[in-house]
């Protein structure tokens, strides 16, 4: 399989595959594709795996795309302004992802429900309890909102993050939240009562605009019915 990169805000993915090749995405989640695939939607894992990953911020259902011809290929798109980040795991290698960063992967990845273990991070930490979870092998594609940035973090190196910009991270490193200290920092600094802290060692991806504060910064400017 090969993959191509197209746009920018709102980019999309062009892959590229060989005769018997699969894709797998969210049902919906195609945006066009040439002559010859095979489409094949069900509720992987059962009742309980479709429910898991509605939990996770994806649909119950989940759509395969098996190419019948020598060459094909098959698009998908962004649904929101930011980047699409294409990462290549090795057998047995995963990473935790936000909710709804998923976009779409090779039949052979894994993608699964991923549960906090402390309390605090999980109510606090800006996700929920509930993350993704993709464990290789193959190329899997992840959305990102705004821009990525990425950074590899030492044997005990922290990073602190505003709630909502951790996009992805590896399983190595541990996450968790700290309270902002001072009473006018809390009131008055603008980043609420916690921080969420990614201690390495380990790799980390961190998003620019997390789509919830985009959004609450264009709710201002919609028009309302009350007078």
């Amino acid at each position: 399989m090969k993959y191509e990169l197209r746009g920018d805000t709102l980019p999309v993915v062009l892959l590229t595959l060989d005769e018997g090749e699969s894709i797998f995405t969210e049902s919906g989640g195609m945006s066009w594709m040439s002559d010859g695939f095979e489409m094949k939607t069900n509720m992987e894992g059962g009742l309980f795996g479709g429910i898991a990953r509605k939990l996770a911020g994806e649909s119950l259902f989940m759509t395969t795309y098996t190419l019948n011809k020598s060459s094909g290929t098959i698009a998908f798109s962004s649904s929101f302004p930011g980047k699409i980040v294409p990462i290549y795991l090795d057998t047995g290698e995963s990473l935790i992802c936000q909710k709804t960063s998923f976009l779409c992967a090779e039949r052979s990845v894994k993608l699964e429900i991923h549960l906090k273990k402390k309390l605090g991070a999980g109510i606090f930490g800006g996700e929920g309890f509930i993350l993704q979870r993709v464990t290789g092998p193959g190329w899997v594609f992840l959305e990102i909102d705004g821009e990525a940035v990425e950074y590899q973090l030492d044997p005990g190196e922290k990073m602190k993050v505003d709630t909502g910009h951790v996009a992805i991270f590896e399983p190595s490193v541990n996450f968790d939240i700290e309270t902002v200290k001072g009473f006018t920092n809390v009131v008055f600094g603008g980043e609420g009562l916690f921080l969420t802290t990614l201690k390495g060692p380990g790799k980390i991806w961190l998003q620019s605009m997390p789509i919830g504060n985009l959004a609450s910064r264009i709710i201002p400017f919609i028009p309302s019915s009350d007078k």
